[in-house]
């Protein structure tokens, strides 16, 4: 009889204990958001900088899927993220113009770069990266693309097509189809051209011969823009958390934040969320 009664007053304090921790569980679940963005935000560093100091203002974790900028946009169609963090203002204009996302506002930018061999065999070595390019393809030197969805192959694209030359890169041309930090790799290991955002560049560890070779070219401007995804098409979208997380992206302490993420004394992003 003292078991008994031990069960039947024990239980209901057990499962309103379970039913606390349920509730807590969920509440925190509920704190946290998807960000679909590119693999630039990631490998330089920037969100491992800035996470921190949103999550301390806030409270809501954010969980980053780094892909390609085109990739990132498709996850975000398929109602994948809360959030896309992104670097090709046509293609997210597009995903607007579709209905995916509510608003695009300018968070950053810095520039894409080319590097190659110090030796510069090709000689592309300036200031123009379509004559740049030109000199590659005339040389049939080692160049690898990212070759995939992203914003800097949609850059190298638009670059190419400057040049005259959209389907005329030189036998030296090769794509991975790979993250930007995996393309440094084999350009690194094969001594080869590529074109990356200046992020990712100066974090990147495993330079061996590669150097910068043509910065400075107005058209080699990088912009990052952010969108909540639409949760009218997409229930499932914490709008609230997201909205939180852009407006504290655009505010005066999340570009502080931004603003203040070096490397080697070198600031890799600039915010211009007012322009």
């Amino acid at each position: 009889m003292t078991i008994l009664k031990l069960f039947s007053r024990s239980a209901p304090v057990k499962w309103t204990l379970f039913a606390a921790i349920s509730v807590a569980s969920l509440a925190a679940a509920a704190e946290s958001i998807v960000v679909s963005s590119t693999t630039s935000t990631e490998q330089s560093g920037l969100f491992a900088h800035l996470l921190p100091e949103f999550r301390k203002a806030t409270g809501i974790d954010v969980k980053v899927v780094a892909l390609g900028t085109g990739q990132a946009l498709d996850m975000a169609r398929r109602g994948d993220a809360d959030v896309v963090f992104v670097h090709d203002q046509a293609a997210e204009e597009k995903f607007l113009a579709e209905g995916h996302g509510l608003k695009r506002q300018p968070v950053m930018y810095n520039d894409f770069v080319l590097v190659g061999p110090k030796a510069d065999p090709a000689g592309a070595k300036g200031k123009d990266i379509v004559e740049g390019l030109k000199k590659l393809a005339a040389a049939n030197a080692a160049f690898i693309s990212r070759g995939d969805k992203s914003g800097t192959y949609a850059a190298e694209l638009r670059f190419w097509k400057m040049a005259d030359l959209t389907d005329q890169h030189g036998s030296g041309y090769k794509a991975c189809g790979c993250g930007m930090g995996p393309a440094l790799n084999i350009a690194a290991s094969s001594n080869a051209y590529a074109l990356t955002d200046r992020g990712t560049w100066l974090n990147f560890k495993n330079r061996a011969d590669l150097a910068v070779l043509v910065e400075g070219d107005k058209r080699l401007f990088n912009q990052y823009g952010v969108m909540v995804v639409n949760p009218a098409r997409h229930p499932q979208v914490k709008r609230a958390d997201a909205q939180k997380f852009v407006d504290w992206l655009v505010s005066a302490p999340g570009q502080a934040v931004i603003a203040s993420y070096k490397i080697g004394g070198e600031q890799l992003f600039f915010p211009n969320a007012d322009q």
